[in-house]
């Protein structure tokens, strides 16, 4: 079985908590609304990350199976679904983060250390991927994470 390696869930509201600055809910409306304490839900999945030191093609493919599992079955909202990870090799991240959108966005333990090196190899074609996935958002530094994770 393959599982997320840490799950971010937040817990239903009460009413009261919803109603704080001003009456929104009554127990004549949203009597199905997962948020609401009183309808009896479970807490909701904020987002999924699986960590992932170095991506050999086995380990990479065990996160996109989790990404394919949660998108498959799950009920509302889809949680964010993201890769943290140390892998050197931007070919490497990018056999993962330009795949068909399951996976949110890769994040590297040492971004600015990993451009930095990659520009120091003049391999002009490892700058190119680089610059490729950080333009286009499919890989940041995991400082960002807890900022994107508040949206």
């Amino acid at each position: 079985m393959v599982a997320p390696d840490v799950v971010i869930y937040r817990e239903t509201e009460t009413d009261d908590m919803i109603n704080e600055k001003t009456d929104i809910i009554d127990d004549s409306v949203c009597n199905l609304a997962d948020i609401r304490k009183s309808n009896g839900g479970l807490p909701i999945l904020h987002a999924s990350i699986s960590a992932k030191w170095t991506m050999r093609s086995d380990r990479a493919q065990n996160s996109r199976t989790e990404a394919l599992g949660l998108i498959r079955n799950r009920k509302g909202h889809l949680p964010h679904i993201v890769v943290v990870t140390g892998e050197p090799m931007p070919a490497r991240l990018a056999s993962l983060a330009l795949g068909t959108g399951d996976i949110d966005c890769i994040y590297h333990f040492a971004l600015y250390e990993l451009i930095k090196a990659v520009h120091d190899t003049h391999a002009e074609d490892s700058i190119e991927l680089l610059n490729i996935l950080i333009q286009g958002k499919r890989l940041k530094d995991i400082s960002d994470l807890p900022l994107d994770l508040a949206v």
